[in-house]
């Protein structure tokens, strides 16, 4: 296996080891379904899933806990967001870099009558917020940007974009999975209606857990893409409309939600502003390197802040070849390709050829990029 793990925005290895320690414990002690029964397990369930809420609520300053409604992925949560909130005749207006769990399910709702308009960036991936104002219409609806783009490393001023939305009367559907855990994150303050987030990433859970808040004034308007069993008012033809219960039907991932509660614990643990200085030092000596060994760098300056990740290439280097050389020769793991970005790709003017992305978690260290140079240099020589 890579002995240096730099794969993190895909998903962040290894998890802290609270997180296995709370998905044995379920297993093993608990093992129940939540909500389904009044048993001391089923209700442990339940405790189980209430503290992961209240988790949750507390990194990103919710109003409530039962406003985090658990997922599978944040391609779910975006989904949910994006086709219960849109509908023929709607406007909706985007950033320039978003990652195809937001492309697809726009490029969806074009089909189906939903108007779509995208801001303008600079190849650095730098967006002027005021360009909202223009693109708005009578029949706009939302905003959705990602908080932070997973191939350009650029940081979206979603403080900013909420203040132009929340003025306008639109809803702001952030996509955080690449930021909550590693970028602080404040719904009430960013004026945030909808923010899907995965369990994997920054937060260090296990794949398959994600959410989506709900802010207050969004929630009677926001349609349901799935009905069945809540656990609950059985005798209702319909979901009841309480928060989470209109979102959750079926039984929910207990024992991943068990481990992704550890996860978040452990990010407010060793705090969310510690984490993201640690990981911009990483960012910023391997950008600096990559630039002394003549790299091609995608995003923008590390002297301004942006995500934990470099996206580079090499003249006349394939970035497959790149990567691959990296795994086979020197135990690196990293992310070759488009990266389930096209547009941002675009952007950076790289659609035609990708490019090689090394992403950093809290546990990465200095030495392990001085590591990775060593070997860039060595592949750039051969190559």
């Amino acid at each position: 296996m890579p002995t240096i793990y730099f794969d993190n925005s895909a998903t962040t290895y290894p998890k802290p080891p609270e997180v296995l320690e709370a998905m044995i414990y379920f297993a093993e002690k608990v093992g129940a379904n939540p909500g389904r029964g009044s048993h001391q397990r089923a209700l442990k369930a339940s405790q189980i899933i209430l503290e992961a809420r209240e988790a949750v609520k507390k990194l990103i300053n919710g109003v409530s806990a039962d406003r985090v409604i658990f997922t599978a992925n944040a391609t779910e949560s975006l989904n949910l967001a994006l086709k219960g909130l849109l509908q023929a005749g709607d406007h909706v207006i985007a950033s320039p870099f978003e990652h195809n769990a937001v492309q697809r399910p726009l490029n969806r709702l074009r089909r189906e009558g939903v108007e779509v308009s995208y801001l303008s960036s600079s190849p650095a991936g730098e967006i002027d917020p005021d360009e909202i104002k223009k693109l708005l219409k009578p029949n706009t609806r939302a905003v959705v940007v990602t908080h932070a783009s997973n191939v350009l490393g650029c940081i979206t001023p979603v403080a900013e974009v909420g203040k132009i939305c929340r003025e306008a009367g639109v809803a702001l559907i952030v996509d955080a999975a690449q930021s909550l855990g590693t970028i602080p994150v404040d719904v009430q303050s960013y004026n945030i209606s909808l923010l899907a987030f995965t369990g994997h990433k920054g937060l260090y859970g296990p794949q398959g857990t994600g959410g989506l808040y709900i802010a207050p004034e969004w929630e009677k308007v926001l349609k349901t893409l799935k009905e069945g069993g809540t656990g609950g008012h059985s005798e209702e033809e319909l979901p009841p409309e309480i928060l989470p219960d209109k979102y959750e039907s079926g039984t929910l991932n207990t024992i991943g939600i068990a481990g992704l509660k550890a996860g978040v614990e452990f990010v407010l643990k060793i705090g969310v502003e510690k984490i993201f200085q640690h990981e911009k030092k990483l960012t910023r000596k391997l950008y600096q390197g990559l630039k002394e060994l003549g790299a091609e760098i995608l995003g923008p300056d590390p002297e301004n802040d942006r995500a934990p990740l470099v996206s580079f290439n090499f003249p006349g280097a394939d970035a497959a070849t790149v990567s691959f050389m990296l795994d086979k020769l020197y135990d690196i793991a990293t992310r070759p390709g488009l990266h389930c970005a096209p547009k941002a790709h675009e952007v950076a003017g790289t659609l035609d050829r990708g490019a090689v992305r090394a992403s950093f978690s809290y546990f990465n260290t200095e030495e392990e990029v001085e590591e990775f140079l060593e070997a860039i240099k060595e592949i750039k020589d051969e190559l």
